[in-house]
């Protein structure tokens, strides 16, 4: 059974020869290669070849094109500093003054030098993939974006202040997010995930209303054209569980302090699938094996025949290749 029948399979619920292995790998897929962190960023080929590396090294079940959250922004005007194998660097907000949103002008995903630098590696792993593996875009929640342009403590204190003009930001970028959504379908991706991280830190009232219906949005574009749609916010979702649920999202992540069988529970059979959800740091980086072996066991013992395996955010860079192998000998083992 390959990748893509196992991963098929396992989203309605039929019978498979192990769970599939969704590990999200960026920084450690770069150096696994030994390439610089920057040109994972901005060099499509070099992404690319990272996740066939990690993805034929480590037994994973998807070939990813997640990189930062910065492919909009910049795209949009943001000036973005990418150290030679540093995390990237926003110098500073696009959207200082509610007068900014004017003056920022659309960009088709195509014509965007980041964004279609992910549509290229869409391209280039579909066409290596060859079908047997699921190739997985990616695009930032429309609340994320406005995040990005405006800055952490300003947003939030915009959502009190003045949502309307957060709304007027929102209905801007979904449009540009769907956009992108499509334009990575086009070019073969199998699924799209959306990461809308911000979202973990406002309440429940605040997502339903400024996050939830552009997730909505997102994800039924996502599905008018066919694709699998994979909703990933880091952090602590447990009071947004449900609404996460009402997204339309075919897969939900689950960061590592979110009780999985709950969340197994909530959505049930017809539900979302459930994806994850070990302590990447915790488990993968600083355990052993045999912690990583018996950890996997618990978190496939709480989901249901399509749940789907995975650390709850990011493999860490660093993270020991004994302790990936442990987690595929745990899959191979359930």
């Amino acid at each position: 059974m390959n990748s893509n029948e196992r991963v098929t399979n396992r989203l309605r619920g039929q019978t498979v020869d192990r769970p599939p292995n969704f590990d999200i790998m960026m920084a450690f897929a770069a150096h696994h290669i030994n390439q610089p962190l920057s040109r994972y960023y901005l060099d499509y080929r070099v992404l690319a070849e990272a996740n066939l590396a990690v993805y034929e090294a480590f037994q994973l079940d998807i070939l990813q094109t997640i990189s930062d959250p910065y492919r909009e922004a910049a795209d949009l005007g943001l000036e973005v500093d990418f150290p030679e194998d540093g995390l990237p660097l926003r110098r500073k907000a696009l959207l200082g003054e509610e007068t900014d949103l004017g003056r920022i002008k659309s960009v088709e995903p195509a014509r965007g030098r980041r964004m279609s630098d992910r549509i290229a590696a869409v391209g280039y792993l579909c066409e290596k993939a060859g079908g047997k593996a699921p190739v997985m875009g990616w695009v930032e929640g429309a609340l994320a974006v406005v995040n990005v342009l405006r800055g952490d403590s300003a947003l939030m204190m915009d959502l009190y202040d003045r949502p309307d003009w957060v709304k007027d930001c929102l209905e801007f970028m979904v449009e540009i997010e769907i956009a992108f959504a499509r334009a990575q379908i086009q070019a073969g991706a199998d699924i799209i995930g959306l990461g809308d991280a911000i979202a973990s830190q406002i309440s429940p009232a605040m997502y339903a209303e400024f996050a939830l219906p552009y997730q909505q949005r997102i994800f039924s574009a996502i599905h008018e054209m066919g694709a699998v749609a994979r909703l990933h916010i880091c952090g602590n979702t447990t009071r947004i569980l449900g609404l996460m649920g009402q997204s339309g999202a075919d897969i939900i992540d689950l960061d590592w302090m979110v009780n999985l069988q709950s969340a197994v529970s909530l959505y049930g059979e017809r539900g979302p699938a459930v994806c994850g959800n070990f302590d990447p740091v915790r488990v993968m980086l600083r355990g052993t094996p045999a912690e990583v072996r018996e950890t996997v066991r618990n978190c496939l013992a709480q989901g249901n025949n399509r749940s789907i395996n995975a650390a709850g955010c990011e493999i860490p860079d660093g993270t020991p290749h004994e302790n990936l192998f442990a987690q595929s000998q745990a899959l191979h083992e359930f």
